[in-house]
């Protein structure tokens, strides 16, 4: 363990011991979504710490989650006397978490005594006893489905008659989740001035662009990128383009945003013109069976820290953004995943390896997830060595992993295809910099395996790059992980979802940069994830 990590770990010793009992399971409440499971089997500060440093949610280098906790529960001094500063930019906790931890703390004994009353017949009785606290009625409201972050009436009906004056809180969230882009936020601590006007103009822009026709080409959706290229009007054009609300009457619907995403024919190559079509007659395809307890293994690669490569590269800043909302997302899809960080060329090819050597009999696919910079058909390990696509997915093909033979293997990729240098003030192309720009676009095409059942998910095609925000992550998986918790839900394949990602992603820009996911596949079915019986998870 390191100086820094040492001294990390005596930091969160010191926050343990200065809370109480209460302000603990405040604490694991708060972090719900972010542990995956219920935080009454938290048993201390110490247990919590070590959950969410585990997880990649607390680190010496990223605090900032143990500095919001701080000051959500009221402990702002707490935070400022231990070097933590100010409620940090970037936030991690749920507005909707937020939300019932507040109310819990205007709620009176007397009132939640009334509030269990009325619950009576709705929860077990030995969930409203009298040592159960309002944040774990909440939680119990929320494992039988009375509430959740889209539906709120169960709890305004009982504050009407216990408590009226919290409706009020409860109206002001509704009001600002209304205006919310339903999309990761790409925040960024040091906005220039006049962002908030241009946020807001690219919000009511985007609500009369959801009314207009489905069918706008890609030229006219990306004709905000020529405005003059202005570092906040392209933060600003990030957050507004990606707004998607999948409960309006004005979402757009996925057949129609294929149509939106497309780039123009004079900016296409031939390859490029040949996207992968939505097909809108379930009949004709069958699906891929999702009957196991499990999914199967969903392994993320994560390659941040380049420092020691031999060719310069520069480190991977917001790339835990980017692992942690996989993490949520796919563990709530129930699947087991398995992380590993900064791998070299040899450890990415061993780690690979070592998961197609294992039975997979059991499950019902296998997904991979490798955040890295990249070349065209390839990705770099953090020594700088380069290794190709084919090489980390031909392990699964038929022949070397035989228990997987007829599923999904998934591998989504997040990496730059191209050079093209960044616009945006923080944001930073997932590229190696000074390599020439390689107009190849079949290359995505040559690194899909001969074997069936393979799908390709990357974060761009040739001669573009990929966009990380430094502190939110990066535009593809942000989009990625937000459509699968909005879609799943509504039974809808992957494939569709892949299609609402391109045409989420296509019509964000970085100045006058642009970017363009692309899936490839030899899938024979429909991949459609089971709905998990848990509420989707919140990530922001």
């Amino acid at each position: 363990m390191s100086c820094q990590e040492m001294d990390f770990q005596m930091l969160l010793l010191k926050v343990g011991k200065a809370l109480n009992t209460e302000e603990v399971k405040a604490l694991a409440f708060l972090c719900t979504d972010l542990l995956g499971r219920n935080p009454a089997n938290v048993d201390s500060a110490a247990d919590l710490f070590s959950r969410l440093t585990n997880r990649a949610h607390l680190s010496p280098e990223e605090p900032h989650l143990l500095t919001e906790l701080l000051h959500t529960i009221h402990h702002p001094r707490l935070a400022r006397d231990l070097g933590l500063g100010e409620q940090p930019c970037t936030v991690r906790i749920p507005p909707y978490r937020k939300l019932l931890y507040s109310l819990s703390e205007d709620i009176t004994a007397d009132e939640l005594r009334d509030i269990k009353f009325l619950l009576n017949k709705e929860l077990p009785r030995r969930k409203l006893e009298d040592n159960v606290t309002t944040l774990e009625v909440f939680l119990e409201m929320e494992h039988t489905d009375m509430i959740s972050s889209t539906h709120l009436n169960t709890l305004e009906t009982i504050f009407e008659s216990v408590c009226p004056m919290l409706n009020n809180t409860i109206a002001q969230f509704k009001a600002q989740h209304e205006h919310s882009t339903g999309i990761i936020a790409q925040e960024t601590c040091q906005p220039n001035p006049g962002s908030q006007t241009l946020l807001e103009t690219g919000l009511n822009e985007m609500i009369e662009e959801s009314h207009s026709s489905a069918t706008t080409s890609m030229n006219s959706v990306l004709d905000c990128s020529g405005s003059g290229g202005h570092e906040s009007e392209a933060l600003a054009s990030d957050v507004c383009s990606l707004n998607i609300n999948s409960n309006s009457s004005a979402s757009l619907q996925v057949r129609s945003d294929l149509n939106t995403s497309v780039p123009s024919q004079e900016n296409m190559t031939s390859s490029e013109q040949q996207i992968p079509q939505v097909t809108t007659n379930d009949e004709d395809l069958g699906t891929y069976p999702m009957t196991a307890a499990k999914r199967g293994v969903c392994l993320i690669v994560n390659n941040k820290d380049f420092t020691k490569s031999r060719v310069h590269l520069k480190n991977r800043t917001g790339t835990d953004s980017d692992e942690r909302y996989l993490r949520i997302v796919f563990e709530w899809l129930s699947f087991d995943v398995e992380v590993h960080k900064d791998c070299n060329k040899e450890k990415m090819l061993d780690v690979v390896r070592k998961l197609s050597e294992r039975d997979h009999s059991q499950a019902d696919c296998v997904v991979c997830c490798v955040l890295s910079h990249g070349l065209e058909g390839s990705v770099f390990g953090v020594d700088g060595d380069v290794v190709n696509l084919r090489d980390l997915m031909e392990p699964f093909n038929g022949c070397n992993c035989p228990s997987l033979t007829e599923k999904p293997k998934l591998f989504f990729i997040q990496a730059c295809q191209g050079t093209s240098e960044q616009r945006a003030i923080y944001l930073e192309a997932d590229s190696s910099g000074p390599n020439p720009v390689c107009s190849d676009a079949l290359k995505i095409k040559e690194s899909i395996p001969a074997d069936a059942d393979f799908l390709l998910g990357m974060a761009t095609v040739p001669e573009f790059v990929s966009y990380r925000d430094k502190i939110s992550g990066t535009w593809y998986i942000q989009s990625f992980c937000q459509n699968l918790i909005q879609m799943v839900p509504r039974k809808l394949d992957l494939i569709s979802i892949l299609t609402k990602v391109n045409a989420d992603v296509s019509r964000k820009t970085a100045g006058k940069g642009k970017q363009m996911p692309q899936p490839a596949f030899s899938l024979r079915k429909r991949v459609v994830f089971p709905v998990p019986k848990i509420p989707p998870p919140i990530i922001s």
